[in-house]
């Protein structure tokens, strides 16, 4: 049996139409990774314009990640988190509470990033039960955001079809509009989607809701940022109504948006950060819930706990790969690698507006998104039919023919998003338009044909 039959009877894939894959239509099967490129079983090469999913930051193949957690075998294979400590998740502790702002000091390991939303979900409803206050379990998302897969983190996410399939999920779970102001009317003050956070708050009575989560640079919807001023706004109105502010750095740690956390790049101090892939560049699964002093404070003292945990959260040689990738980010300087090339980035991107169903381009750092349109001048978009086409008939496949990997998406607005290794360089940006212009003018000539 070959990898393809093996695959096909055998693996079953995560948020894939399995039934898309047959004899004649191959899964795609990668073989090897080597910085900012990976391979497929028949030695095409392809840029990995995604990082694998957001999370390989430095790049693919980094051996010494690999000696440092093959050391770590030969010392200690495992231990857990649970009641014991070992060197490696110490220190790694401490080295991320280094870099942190404000008081963000105590560090809750995890396997990955669905846990570390769970665990920041669980936790602001056991804070304010500490304080008295049990009837405050509500918690306030953004409208088309993801959050996670698990039910608690399904109760965050606020994508209607990931949600649907699995109802009920955890209770408690509400959303606000985000901040994608492509299509607001003209005159709408910045600071609205904002506000409507408070709105949703006073709806929902204050002495209901636990924490809102946000992430600093929405994913799903295509890369959408904050407006200027929009966390401290909402960072008043949290203070205001003694909720909690979360911000899910799954993705935007780790130099994404050039700074080791996206709260940096928009000058916000939040309650708890959520992280995960890229704290070891995906050469290990790990993630870690970032708490405030304040926050962890009640549960450090007498018999009071925190009765929430995983097997494997703060495995050594996990923890071990995470030290030696931010070795790597400190020695090549990521975060600044990725501020002094980011213009240079988004400006091949903003070349592109001259093909006519290119609508807005819009993101930070390394993170970025295309949102396809009908018609530029009206910002009309596509029906389901015409976005099923476009993303799953042409797009997807095609960018991935001409050896870019990418995200073609639908959760809100059809968008391309880009969120290539943080060693990319000019060299990677024209091999990526030189994949993107033909594709996308190609989808452009048909659409406009049917």
């Amino acid at each position: 049996m070959d990898l393809q039959e093996a695959a096909r009877r055998h693996l079953w894939l995560h948020f894939t139409r399995m039934g898309s894959y047959d004899a004649q239509h191959e899964i795609p099967i990668i073989t090897r990774g080597e910085g900012p490129y990976v391979w497929d079983e028949h030695g095409n090469r392809y840029l990995d314009g995604l990082s694998a999913l957001f999370c390989s930051n430095a790049g693919h193949g980094r051996a010494e990640i690999g000696e440092a957690m093959s050391r770590q075998v030969g010392e200690l294979d495992f231990v857990t988190n649970w009641s014991y400590a070992h060197p490696r998740a110490i220190e790694l502790a401490t080295r991320i509470a280094s870099l942190t702002p404000g008081d963000l000091n105590r560090v809750f390991f995890t396997s990955g990033g669905g846990e570390a939303v769970e665990s920041a979900i669980k936790l602001s409803r056991a804070y304010h039960r500490l304080h008295g206050k049990g009837q405050k379990h509500k918690l306030i998302a953004r409208e088309i955001a993801y959050h996670g897969t698990s039910l608690g983190a399904l109760a965050a996410t606020g994508i209607t079809s990931l949600k649907v399939p699995f109802e009920p999920v955890t209770p408690g779970g509400v959303h606000a509009p985000n901040t994608n102001e492509y299509r607001w009317p003209e005159g709408r003050d910045q600071l609205w989607a904002a506000d409507q956070i408070e709105e949703r708050i006073v709806f929902e009575g204050p002495e209901t809701v636990a924490a809102v989560i946000l992430e600093p640079l929405q994913n799903a919807g295509g890369c959408i940022p904050p407006q200027e001023g929009y966390f401290q706004r909402v960072r008043e109105i949290c203070d205001r109504h003694d909720v909690l502010l979360i911000s899910d750095e799954v993705i935007c740690a780790w130099g994404r948006l050039g700074h080791y956390f996206g709260c940096q790049r928009y000058d916000y101090l939040p309650d708890v950060i959520t992280s995960a892939k890229a704290l070891t560049s995906a050469h290990a699964p790990m993630g870690a819930m970032i708490v405030s002093d304040r926050i962890a404070e009640p549960f450090m003292h007498g018999t009071a706990m925190f009765a929430h945990g995983f097997t494997f959260a703060g495995h050594p040689v996990a923890a071990a790969a995470a030290l030696a990738n931010l070795d790597i980010f400190e020695r090549e300087d990521l975060c600044g690698h990725v501020r002094r090339k980011q213009g240079e980035f988004r400006g091949m991107l903003e070349s592109l507006r001259d093909i006519p169903i290119v609508g807005d381009v819009r993101g930070d750092g390394f993170f970025q998104a295309i949102e396809l349109v009908r018609d530029q001048d009206t910002k009309e978009s596509f029906d389901d039919e015409e976005s099923e086409w476009l993303l799953r008939g042409f797009l997807s496949g095609e960018l991935y023919r001409r050896g870019l990997i990418c995200r073609a998406d639908d959760r809100g607005d059809p968008v391309i998003q880009l969120a290539p290794t943080l060693i990319c360089d000019s060299e990677q940006f024209e091999e990526m338009e030189a994949v993107l212009r033909p594709t996308l003018e190609e989808a452009s000539k048909r659409l406009h044909e049917r």
